[in-house]
């Protein structure tokens, strides 16, 4: 070895993780360094640009970022960076400067790969600062990203605006007017204390007041809107977005307990915002027709990719993507109602699976169905809303959410019935769980009523939390058939792939990683008696009853959003290279992190199945009383 090179391994060799290093493996790093020098104040790493070299600096200093522009570290002699851009598709995610004249060694991506694969020491120390693997690695995304870290209070920058709810239309649109707001809040006395009854916004004055010429003399009460979506004031800024997209509104009152502390507003979210996943939700109610649909339609999938590159995560991603084929739902129902006439009888449409759960992605068919008003007469009635559902059904395929392949939409007359019919439906599938009835109760269990008269979905989600949670029987057979769907991962911790037809040598990280987890959390959840439909929101619920352990409910949370943050990602790398995107992943195509915490989040759902049998008494076999 030439005497520069052994100088460069004489140093090295003093610093971790290089340090404990076989000498074979760090003669290898040595013998493909490339070296760099940098004058103070040069940019060494740009956020987002690029990078496939991992730095060590031999002297000097060099001063770390966030991509806010925030400091985050600064590192000298002997020190290494550039490794969360290796770990994460080879992007920067940390900028670098060099703080004074600095020299580098730098060596290639492929040869950081083969260290990350063959040294554990060096994979633990460019992976993680502190030991706890999985929920480091999901912890370091979310602190990069202000919409998961910031609450709403920062949004709040004046004093709420608010007036009687017994003051007439021009009085409210005067005060309005004088305080420059666009959204008046209206309260009441009510023994003693004063409460919020509603809220008057300029949208509302043209809509209700000006395009239906209502005298000046009007009370405000006659148009103002009840039944407020609010948030709490301890709630972090992506949870308002996400009330938003989902309730469409574009104001929300922000509460300390029953005290109004501030509105805000579309526009305040919007700062911190970029994917635009709120404008396209506004986009989509201005739009006239099913060809505006349609053409809007193509902006879904810039708006994931741009979530995704914004390092918002999994329960953000899904819950925005929900909310925007929610909209074009509701919108389409709209259309369908101008088109067809009002409805004969008071409806729900029901939206199930991953829509009704918020953990929607761009690769999606379209699970829905309606619940009708009792008074609902097939000979008189089911002519419209057959022409309703296929209207909207063919309007979404439009639009990008193509056919269920099984058929459970609106169209299916089985999937159209009055709300005794449904909680016919519900009572006998968990009262008699055969094959078909927990098929059904997978796909049904998970619902949400989007449209029209909702009162109808909440009486079935009550019914199924108080029917499923005190059936043992129900529950049982629901385990066992949640365990028919394993995770990729064998017996040395090497991953099973495919091993034949299209998908050959790949797995597939919905059908064989979210959806085991969200089998088994919809069971946990249904036992306790839960309603709740997010996975998230259901793990919570448990916590709630100490069904499961603090540990065990975290791990099952950051197994859950690990997972589902690599199936997102890989579906963003194939939308921005100009593929289709899909659910299957080659290990190559993963990064060694990726690779390493897969591993680790797979064998977190192969234990809770482990315990979903013991916890039911869902042994394959078993009679079930």
């Amino acid at each position: 070895m030439q005497a520069e090179l052994i100088d460069i391994r004489n140093h090295m060799a003093n610093y971790p993780p290089f340090n404990e290093m076989p000498e074979e493996l760090l003669d290898r790093v040595v013998g493909t360094i490339e070296v760099e020098y940098f004058r103070a104040g040069t940019s060494i790493l740009e956020f987002g640009k690029a990078n496939h070299w991992l730095y060590y600096i031999r002297s000097g200093a060099v001063e770390i970022y966030r991509r806010s522009g925030e400091l985050y570290n600064r590192i000298g002699e002997g020190e290494i960076f550039g490794q969360f851009g290796l770990l994460m598709h080879q992007k920067v995610r940390f900028p670098a400067k060099a703080l004074e004249d600095t020299l580098i060694y730098r060596f290639p991506e492929e040869i950081f790969r083969l260290l990350f694969e063959n040294d554990d020491n060096f994979a633990d120390f460019v992976e993680v600062e502190d030991n706890s693997r999985l929920r480091s690695a999901l912890s370091r995304r979310e602190k990069s990203n202000e919409l998961m870290t910031s609450r709403v209070t920062r949004l709040i920058t004046r004093e709420p605006v608010s007036a009687p709810c017994t003051v007439r239309l021009q009085e409210a649109a005067r005060i309005m007017t004088d305080q420059g707001v666009s959204a008046l809040l209206l309260m009441e006395e009510n023994k003693g204390h004063t409460d919020l009854k509603g809220i008057i916004t300029d949208r509302d004055l043209r809509t209700r007041a000006l395009a239906e010429a209502l005298p000046s003399e009007t009370p405000i009460r006659d148009i103002m809107s009840e039944d407020l979506i609010t948030i709490r004031d301890n709630a972090f800024i992506f949870e308002a977005m996400l009330t938003m997209l989902h309730n469409n509104v574009h104001h929300l009152p922000v509460m300390d307990k029953h005290e109004v502390r501030g509105v805000i507003a579309l526009s305040d979210i919007v700062k911190y915002e970029s994917q635009s996943s709120l404008y396209l939700v506004s986009n989509i109610y201005h739009q006239q027709d099913v060809r505006g649909l349609q053409k809007i339609s193509r902006d879904v999938r810039d708006s994931f990719v741009r979530m995704v590159n914004e390092d918002a995560n999994s329960h953000m991603i899904g819950s925005a993507m929900a909310g925007i084929g929610r909209s074009f739902t509701q919108r389409l129902l709209e259309l369908g109602e101008e088109k067809l006439g009002p409805p004969p009888v008071p409806y729900c449409f029901m939206a199930l699976g991953s829509m009704a759960r918020d953990e929607q992605l761009v690769v999606t068919d379209q699970d829905n169905a309606m619940i009708l008003d009792d008074s609902f007469n097939p000979k008189e009635h089911d002519e419209y809303f057959l022409a309703l559902a296929k209207f909207v059904s063919d309007g979404l395929a439009e639009c990008g959410y193509t056919y269920c392949t099984g058929d459970i939409m609106a169209t299916n007359q089985k999937w159209r019935q009055p709300l005794h019919v449904w909680k016919g439906y519900f009572t006998d599938w968990i009262e008699n769980p055969k094959a078909e009835a927990l098929l059904n109760s997978n796909i049904f269990f998970d619902l949400d009523g989007i449209y029209g008269k909702t009162d109808f979905a909440e009486d079935l989600k009550t019914l199924v939390a108080e029917k499923a949670s005190n059936s043992q029987r129900f529950l049982t057979m629901l385990a066992r058939n949640a365990l028919n769907r394993t995770p990729p991962i064998g017996f040395f911790r090497s991953f099973v792939l495919e091993e034949d037809g299209q998908q050959r040598k790949s797995f597939n990280l919905k059908r064989r990683g979210t959806a085991p987890l969200s089998d088994l959390i919809r069971v946990h959840a249904l036992a306790c008696g839960s309603r709740a439909q997010n996975s998230f929101e259901r793990l919570r619920a448990i916590g709630q009853t100490k069904l499961l352990l603090d540990d065990d409910l975290g791990n099952l949370r950051d197994a859950l959003e690990f997972i589902a943050i690599v199936r997102i990602r890989h579906q963003a790398i194939a939308i921005e290279e100009g593929r289709e995107p899909d659910n299957n992943v080659r290990p190559e195509d993963l990064s060694p992190f990726e690779r390493s915490h897969l591993k680790d989040a797979f064998q977190v759902v192969s234990n809770a199945q482990k315990f979903l049998r013991f916890r039911y008494n869902a042994g394959v076999g078993r009679n079930v009383p």
